[in-house]
């Protein structure tokens, strides 16, 4: 039964960046609903708010990675860069709190540690880190894909004596590097962006890789007017046709087959991709590379020339070179002058590979074969347990005292990537098993929090109060999953966190849905035309008495 302690809401938000901050609006401004939500942070921002490292930088284009629910504010809102920084994209969500009074309904510094559904109420219970209890009807959790930091695989960091900070949770104050010897530990998307602009300053900067990737030139530079304005005159033709692309953005140039090409017309196109930055090398080169090995090595070898071309030194150019996984089964990073860091007399590669790191020390990190390497900083970008290690975070127990992390114990089972069975009313935006990550984030959290609330809306038309997957339709959304990715070549990839197997013991399952933003929103379109279909809709007084 609900406490009578507990503070009483129609529903509880997590989190307070782009899809809380949505969630928020469409809830309480459009359906009156009276909702709270909560953030760790004391302010807005999300992942924006805690990611603050240097060159932290989204890899979306701007005019894209943002809201599209309301046209003023698409209109009013000026961007400085084709692919803005984390201070911009923060001041832009900021804004956006001011602009539709949002803060009023968000608790900052507050974590919810428990999550209980309680089914004679038909209600949750979130407990926070304070002891506070409040209870809604619904959950709606904007936690993030990209918010709890994995676990480093080495010990000793307490005993370091230098400064130690983590890219996904970096001081609001500024960090100087002027003079100091830094290590960094990490080559995913923030260690390459870091390392780009620690090298600018540093006394020397020593990059401890164990798998090098292949970043590819993100192609930045200052807006354009005379393109804003053309971009802003037609922004529903814009937004129409980002949401009816695989990615999320309006690409269009993709060819059908790398092996069909000549090598000619291949390096024309990798080439023109490569120039143009972003993620067209990925998405809108040749659309085989993600589905056939012989494509893949065309454009993997491809990269691997690019970057001998950029590094100076051979050696340190073949540990810089990607073999072990094929392109695009990571999150490609996308850099400015990465390699050329390299080139420094100040940075300095170690690989990690084949001498792993035994230990942080006092002094800095001892490897495997007894060498210590000194630092006065340590760097940490080792990545992040992500999808499900949000959800996971907040200790959730469902029906029957079902307890999240059992029924995920070998992997998501989600329905949609949106709901879980057993878990009523519980709307994990953008979670795993949707497309989420291979989407544009913002429009993907507009995407799922409107289908949350018309969910809500639809329940409540029919005089009911729960909703919830069905097992049989949780069951078949997995396998669908599984069955997609097992058509690509992500599986063959051995520590991505799109299988979840970047995190030891964590269980290898594909966390992202494949088949497209498009196909991905015309399934949910036919669930909604057949009346919900998959979904269990209920009362808590038809619960109560098929319990009598």
């Amino acid at each position: 039964m609900v406490s009578p302690t507990a503070e009483s809401h129609d529903a509880i938000i997590i989190g307070a960046g782009f899809a809380g901050l949505y969630a928020i609006h469409a809830l309480r401004d459009k359906e009156s609903k009276n909702v709270i939500a909560f953030d760790a942070a004391d302010d807005v921002g999300g992942t924006w708010y805690w990611n603050r490292y240097p060159g932290a930088r989204v890899d979306i284009e701007s005019v894209h990675y943002s809201y599209s629910f309301d046209d003023a504010l698409q209109q009013e809102w000026h961007w400085t860069e084709r692919f803005p920084a984390q201070p911009e994209i923060l001041r832009y969500l900021e804004h956006v709190a001011d602009r539709f009074d949002l803060r009023r309904s968000i608790r900052f510094g507050t974590r919810i540690v428990a999550l209980t559904w309680d089914d004679d109420s038909a209600h949750w219970t979130a407990t926070t880190d304070t002891g506070e209890l409040h209870t809604a009807r619904y959950v709606v959790s904007g936690a993030g894909t990209l918010s709890v930091p994995k676990e480093p695989e080495f010990g000793g960091i307490e005993n370091f004596a230098g400064e130690t900070y983590a890219t996904g949770n970096w001081p609001q104050h500024e960090v100087g590097f002027e003079g100091k010897r830094v290590g960094i530990v990490g080559v995913g998307s923030s260690g390459i962006q870091a390392i780009s602009e620690i090298a600018k300053t540093a006394g020397h900067l020593t990059v401890l890789q164990r798998t090098p990737n292949y970043a590819t030139p993100i192609g930045n530079y200052p807006t354009d007017p005379a393109e804003e304005a053309a971009e802003k005159a037609d922004y529903r033709a814009l937004r129409d046709a980002s949401r009816n692309h695989f990615l999320g953005v309006p690409y269009s140039e993709v060819q059908p087959s790398a092996l069909a090409a000549t090598p000619e017309e291949r390096r024309e196109v990798f080439d023109d991709r490569w120039n143009r930055g972003g993620f067209r090398l990925f998405i809108d080169s040749f659309g085989d590379i993600l589905f056939d090995h012989e494509a893949n090595d065309t454009v993997a070898q491809y990269i691997r020339d690019r970057i001998r071309e950029r590094v100076q030194d051979p050696a340190t150019a073949e540990l810089l070179a990607p073999r072990d996984h094929p392109y695009g089964t990571k999150r490609p990073p996308l850099e400015t002058d990465y390699y050329e860091a390299y080139n420094r007399p100040n940075v300095e590669l170690v690989d990690v590979r084949s001498n792993p790191i035994d230990a942080v020390t006092r002094t800095g990190v001892r490897l495997a074969d007894g060498t210590e390497h000194r630092f006065d900083v340590l760097v940490l970008a080792t990545g992040f347990d992500a999808c499900t290690g949000p959800l996971l975070a907040m200790n959730i127990t469902g029906r029957n005292g079902l307890r999240l992390a059992d029924h995920w114990a070998d992997g998501p089972q989600t329905y949609l990537g949106l709901m879980s069975a057993g878990f009523p009313n519980l709307f994990m935006i953008t979670g795993p098993q949707s497309p989420s990550v291979l989407y544009n984030m913002p429009l993907a959290i507009e995407d799922h929090v409107d289908f949350s609330v018309e969910a809500i809306r639809y329940v409540e038309s029919t005089g009911s109060s729960v909703i919830e997957p069905t097992p049989d339709a949780e069951r078949d959304w997995v396998a669908h999953t599984n069955e997609l990715a097992q058509a690509t070549l992500l599986p063959d990839s051995p520590t991505s966190w799109y299988m979840g197997n970047n995190v030891p013991g964590k269980p290898k399952r594909v966390l992202v849905y494949l088949g497209g933003a498009p196909g991905y929103r015309a399934r949910c379109d036919e669930v909604v035309a057949a009346g919900y279909e998959g979904f269990a809709i209920s009362s808590s007084s038809d619960r109560a008495l098929a319990q009598a």
